[in-house]
């Protein structure tokens, strides 16, 4: 008797320094116990899973694919363009839409490359605005000189993340995205018919305080430019707000929300999105990590918005390419990602049905981006 009084009374000196989690009656094993040997550091704990189940890697995707999210910002010389199509090749990769055309002489002369390399059908441009100087009359002046970048031969408009968080007004004000001042730009991207692909904040982790409970916590360290807790740059809901309602005051103009509109971590958000808002669609660039800890969730999703799904990277890293092939094409379980510190966790499979894989890899994108090649492409 005198035992189980003293056990009972350990039990719960142990359970006062332990906050019980909800249904749990007594302390589990070990817990509250600290490790024998110093812990690894974060960057140093890599440990070798033992899991023995079916591999199936994809070393080039399924059906042609066109990248409609790519950055080449130089024109690459013969020789770098060879070494860069040889990598396409390798991928099954038909056409990247460089998003870094640039505009006016600067766009006119990579066009002229381009039109003069042997490798003309594999790489189109989209036009850039310059935002510098927004005053009264600035969006008419921008929506002619991009009305005269289209004609040019861009395909389409490209918008970087740095308008909504960092770029100033003549006045100092911040331009904020749904400016009714740019509104000339977006209504002749309508009235051409030429998409605007759009980066909107980053991940909402990035505006987070960076504790120990934000998983992106190892990027932020890593990379100061992903940081945005000071107080003087906009918050997460406040960028996605002013994007929106510029989305829902063009309905004729159609918008390519890039990397899964950051709501890839909330596919049901997105979803909202896709059904109140006819003329956005998305990408997959660069948010691999999350649908690949939600392989059925991320599978029903591409089921039913197939139709507004573009496929895109991002950056051109031949690498890794096929870590996108097999997240889209398998069912496989439990295997690395290519960047630690964009995800502590491993991917699983979508194992998407094919007629899902050819509108995701070309077919969304030959319906939206005209005067794209054709060549090798069934769709």
């Amino acid at each position: 008797m005198i035992g189980t009084v003293v056990l009972l009374t350990v039990l719960a000196a142990t359970a006062a320094q332990q906050p019980a989690a909800p249904g749990q009656l007594r302390p589990r094993p070990g817990e509250g116990q600290t490790p024998e040997w110093p812990p690894p550091s974060i960057t140093d704990y890599k440990p070798k899973s033992t899991l023995v189940v079916p591999v199936h890697p994809r070393p080039k995707a399924k059906f042609p694919v066109i990248d409609i999210h790519s950055h080449h910002f130089q024109v690459p010389s013969p020789e770098q363009f060879d070494r860069i199509v040889a990598a396409m090749d390798a991928n099954n990769l038909r056409v990247l839409v460089n998003l870094s055309g640039g505009s006016g002489e600067r766009l006119r002369k990579y066009l002229e490359a381009l039109r003069a390399s042997r490798h003309h059908d594999r790489m189109v441009l989209f036009a850039n605005v310059d935002f510098s100087g927004v005053g009264s009359g600035f969006g008419q002046k921008a929506a002619q000189q991009l009305e005269a970048d289209i004609k040019a031969g861009a395909l389409g408009l490209k918008i970087y993340k740095d308008l909504g968080l960092r770029i100033r007004k003549a006045d100092g004000t911040r331009l904020k995205i749904d400016d009714s001042e740019l509104d000339p730009i977006w209504a002749t991207c309508g009235r051409l018919g030429v998409p605007v692909l759009i980066h909107t904040a980053d991940p909402a982790p990035f505006f987070d305080p960076i504790d120990f409970t934000n998983e992106r916590w190892l990027e932020m360290a890593l990379h100061r430019s992903r940081r945005y807790q000071d107080p003087s740059i906009p918050r997460f809901e406040e960028l996605i707000g002013e994007r929106d309602r510029m989305f829902a005051r063009h309905p004729k103009t159609v918008y390519i929300a890039a990397h899964m509109a950051y709501h890839a971590n909330d596919l049901g958000r997105l979803g909202r999105l896709f059904d109140r808002l006819p003329n956005v669609y998305s990408e997959v660039g660069a948010i691999l990590a999350e649908l690949g800890r939600q392989p059925r969730t991320a599978r029903a999703f591409f089921e039913k918005y197939q139709d507004r799904l573009l496929f895109g990277k991002d950056s051109f890293q031949p690498d890794e390419y096929p870590y996108y092939w097999r997240v889209f094409e398998t069912g496989d379980e439990y295997f690395d990602y290519y960047r630690d510190y964009h995800a502590f966790w491993k991917l699983y499979g979508l194992e998407l049905p094919d007629p899902v894989l050819r509108k995701l890899y070309s077919g969304n994108a030959l319906k939206l981006v005209k005067g794209l090649p054709r060549t090798g492409l069934t769709n």
